[in-house]
């Protein structure tokens, strides 16, 4: 059940389909990060794709010598201008595929605008998701909540969703729901009901045990998103963002051009893929392994130490960018988030945090918050959090001082410290998922809280 593999068959199905020949990808917003996740735009050019456009974009001259493959959302919007990029084509032949089910009167709308009967076929290939990593996907929707109850357009978006990737992966599932959550019943219903009415698109060989989809309430878990993270993947994301596989640099101090973005894909590099979920204080010793090794190699007798010492070596050893490939890029982003984890004291934070996530004193860890939030380089978002871990944590003992760290709060005014090595966090917290699953696989989750939805009473174990 691979995420990413599926929504790349999927493609090279289509430009497969078409045949030999020139030819132009036609897509909409939301399938153009599907389909950017999936692959690089090189990988895409060696299949004879030579231009790519977005259906909803200023439409430009035709070109009737080119073969046309349109990958688009079945949405009004898409059928609408579809409809009118049929009615006056600009390409020879069109390809349509669709991202998920589409109605039989969208089918009839685009029929009869294609007056030049220029479409070759129309198939609905189910790739409604974006492959974030091999084992897991997003739709890219926030918030999903209005009140703390779905907003209508979301929870359609999620269950057409959660159904391509059923599709994609050919999996009849039993479904099972946080029974705490009406938001994750009403998921449940919706999805065994999408699944019952195209129950023929759902025939597939059943296996002797069905797959399990648990639809979980975010807020069955309210520690874990307010703590700092120290794996690489989570940590770049957490301080620099990671956008559809793609990381701002430009406001890094003194970056190079070439590095005002940066792609991280688990397919693209393999640097990446080992060290996706390493700790951050084992990327630095790695990158430092294989800054060792080429010095061997190039004689080089340059002391290499520090974080600042690894950035200082490659803007002196171009060559060194040239061999490794894309560790240059990864000596850059450990640098900055070294220099942010300096600069806004992250050590001390997250040590406070594990305190509170965990078993800690009172009186310390009070202590500790007291002095942070007194700290100007502790960024606002980290204090907030921090009183917010606090007030779960010691919300029933009565010598609590919530009010207290909100009044700081209140009169906190919103500096740079360049780390010399990178520490090794611990991190004491087990994110309650990872207790969830434990139980699923040793057939211990609880059916009280975790109820099958009637109508799937097949059993996973």
């Amino acid at each position: 059940m691979n995420a990413a593999t599926a929504i790349k068959l999927y493609v090279n199905k289509m430009i497969d389909d078409c045949g030999t020949g020139m030819k132009v990808l036609l897509m909409d917003k939301e399938t153009t990060s599907i389909v950017s996740m999936a692959f690089a735009q090189s990988e895409i050019l060696q299949k004879e794709v030579f231009l790519f456009e977005r259906l909803d974009m200023t439409r430009t001259e035709p070109m009737k010598h080119l073969k046309c493959i349109a990958f688009l959302r079945p949405t009004k919007e898409n059928i609408d201008n579809l409809a009118c990029e049929l009615k006056y084509p600009r390409y020879g032949q069109y390809y349509i595929y669709f991202s998920n089910i589409i109605s039989k009167s969208d089918v009839k709308v685009l029929a009869e605008a294609d007056e030049t009967e220029s479409v070759r076929e129309i198939q609905e290939f189910y790739g409604d998701f974006i492959p974030v990593a091999p084992h897991l996907f997003s739709l890219n929707i926030s918030p999903c909540y209005q009140s703390r109850s779905w907003n209508h357009n979301h929870l359609q978006r999620s269950v057409q969703g959660v159904i391509s990737v059923l599709l994609a992966l050919k999996k009849i599932p039993v479904i099972r729901y946080q029974d705490s959550s009406e938001c994750a019943r009403k998921m449940a219903e919706t999805v065994r009901q999408t699944i019952a009415k195209e129950n023929a698109l759902f025939d597939f060989r059943r296996p002797d045990i069905p797959p399990l989809l648990l639809i979980l309430d975010r807020k069955v878990d309210v520690v874990t998103p307010l703590l700092n993270q120290w794996t690489y993947q989570a940590m770049v994301h957490e301080l620099l963002t990671i956008n559809n596989n793609r990381v701002n640099l430009s406001n890094v101090p003194g970056i190079s051009k070439e590095l005002h973005e940066v792609v991280l894909s688990p397919d693209h590099d393999e640097f990446y893929a080992a060290n996706i979920y390493s700790n951050f204080g084992e990327i630095g010793a790695k990158i430092k392994d294989l800054m060792d090794d080429f010095q061997k190699k190039s004689k080089s007798q340059k002391k290499v130490e520090s974080i600042a010492d690894m950035k200082a070596f490659v803007e002196t050893y171009p060559q060194f960018k040239k061999m490794s490939g894309t560790v240059a890029k990864h000596v850059t982003l450990v640098g900055e988030l070294s220099r942010l984890v300096g600069n806004h004291n992250l050590l001390e934070v997250s040590e406070a945090e594990q305190e509170l996530a965990c078993e800690g004193d009172h009186n310390e860890s009070l202590k500790k918050i007291r002095k942070l939030l007194s700290n100007d380089k502790v960024r606002d978002i980290d204090a907030v959090r921090l009183v917010m871990l606090y007030s779960l944590h010691y919300e029933k003992n009565s010598n609590n001082d919530i009010s207290g760290l909100i009044d700081m709060l209140k009169k906190r005014n919103t500096s740079d410290k360049l780390v010399k090595g990178v520490e090794n966090i611990y991190t004491q917290h087990t994110p309650l998922l990872k207790e969830i699953l434990e139980d699923i696989i040793k057939g211990k989750l609880k059916e009280t809280s975790y109820p099958y939805l009637s109508g799937t009473q097949i059993r996973e174990r």
